[in-house]
């Protein structure tokens, strides 16, 4: 079940930043994200009663972008990322977005798989873009044009 997220969701998305990231935000971030960023809405992935993953989604105007998404590693290979992604896509299509983007360690293969299997294109590389140096890929989905079927959400 994918739902926005709220406040007593933090330490949970805490834990799985700093399982999987090795710059992960720190708990000030995700609470600017929540209360000081108008742009920004957490999605959160549970499944029976626990944060399997999440995405933080910025819907800009006419633009989306994807600020941060990960799943936990116990949940990895199960599709939860996959569908959090498909959700921002069909979030940003709602908002009449006209791009989804989201930047990725060129290092991150498997995301990057998943990324071009959804549709996302590689525009740029953003050089040393994460703390420790390492170069970050700009990838862009084109939503503009697309229509959200209320029926079916897709």
């Amino acid at each position: 079940m994918i739902r926005t997220g709220q406040d007593a969701d933090i330490p949970a998305l805490m834990k799985i930043e700093q399982e999987l990231f090795s710059s992960p935000w720190p708990e000030s971030e995700f609470l600017y994200e929540f209360h000081e960023n108008p742009f920004s809405t957490f999605y959160i992935y549970e499944k029976d009663g626990v944060i399997a993953g999440f995405a933080d989604l910025w819907i800009t105007y006419e633009q989306a972008q994807i600020a941060n998404i990960g799943v936990a590693k116990k949940y990895q290979g199960l599709g939860y990322g996959n569908a959090l992604l498909k959700y921002c896509v069909n979030q940003g299509i709602r908002n009449e977005c006209e791009n989804l983007t989201l930047e990725v360690r060129v290092s991150n293969d498997r995301a990057i798989q998943v990324y071009e299997k959804n549709g996302f294109i590689t525009v740029n590389k953003r050089k040393k873009y994460y703390e420790d140096g390492e170069d970050a890929y700009l990838m862009v989905k084109p939503l503009g044009g697309l229509e959200y079927d209320n029926d079916t959400g897709a």
